[in-house]
This record gives structure tokens, sequence and C-alpha cells, in this order.
């Protein structure tokens, strides 16, 4: 795997979850999954949510940049 030239391409997603920073990552990375081959690392480029009526945080939203090796 390592060792040998390589390109990758970065797009962005966006993971939301109601229960976790965490589950939102995991929520967008499974997605990416089933969509992207050869999925190599993510980088968290931001962290937001909304704030329900009694104040508690409804929904965490996670913008993450993930990257997956271009075929050769």
């Amino acid at each position: 795997m390592y060792g040998k030239d390589r390109i990758y391409k970065k797009v962005e997603i966006i993971g939301v979850a109601a229960v976790s920073i965490e589950a939102a990552i995991e929520t967008a990375l499974v997605k990416a999954q089933n969509s992207l081959d050869k999925l190599s690392w993510f980088e968290v480029q931001d962290v937001r949510g909304h704030i329900g009526p009694d104040g508690k945080v409804a929904e965490y939203q996670v913008v993450l940049k993930v990257a997956f090796e271009l075929k050769g």
C-alpha cells in the first residue's frame, strides 16, 4: 500500500446526528463509504449545531473533508 505513487481527491461532506459529534462523523463516513471507493482519511473542518427550545443541543453538524484514492 505505502511506498508506491498514489493520487488522492478530497471532498467535503457534512454529517448530522442528534446524539454526539462522534455520531455525526460516523454517519458521514458510513454514507461516504457507500458512495466512494478507497476512503483513506478525514479532516474535521467545522463543528456546529442547533439549539433546541429547551436550551440543549438538538443536533450536531460536523463538516468533514474526506480523502479517497483515485483509480489508476
